[in-house]
């Protein structure tokens, strides 16, 4: 029987393992060797206006980023909730049913009124 188990154990392969498992924690001279730079570099605020190039920018002109290509968002103008809807007889967004019933039953001065404050003033009929 131990004869068995001898030859069992002998014909058995051995169990070879790399070097390094990926799951393994990487010590920091290996991920870091000598000479290099270990992780984040702080910059001072004059390398950093030297790599912006800011010398050529000219002080007298404004320097605005481009208008947006976007439509804006239009909000309700009772609630001021996003309105995903529009009422064409009075001009006024709305966000919900409830709000469209507040809308319908305002009188003309008021639907007015609503409108200056959003900067779309029309004389409704």
């Amino acid at each position: 029987m131990q004869k068995e188990e001898d030859g069992a154990r002998s014909g058995e392969a051995e169990l070879v393992l790399p070097t390094h498992l990926s799951f393994k924690h990487i010590q920091m001279y290996e991920k870091y060797p000598k000479g290099q730079s270990r992780g984040r570099h702080w910059k001072h605020l004059k390398q950093i206006l030297q790599a912006k190039n800011y010398q050529n920018y000219l002080l007298d002109e404004p320097n605005f980023p481009p208008p947006s290509m976007h439509p804006c968002k239009r909000i309700c103008d009772i609630t001021g909730y996003e309105a995903p809807y529009y009422d064409p007889r009075t001009n006024l967004c709305y966000a919900n049913a409830d709000v469209f019933k507040i809308v319908r039953s305002l009188p003309k001065e008021y639907v007015q009124s609503y409108l200056a404050l959003r900067n779309a003033a029309v004389v409704l009929k």
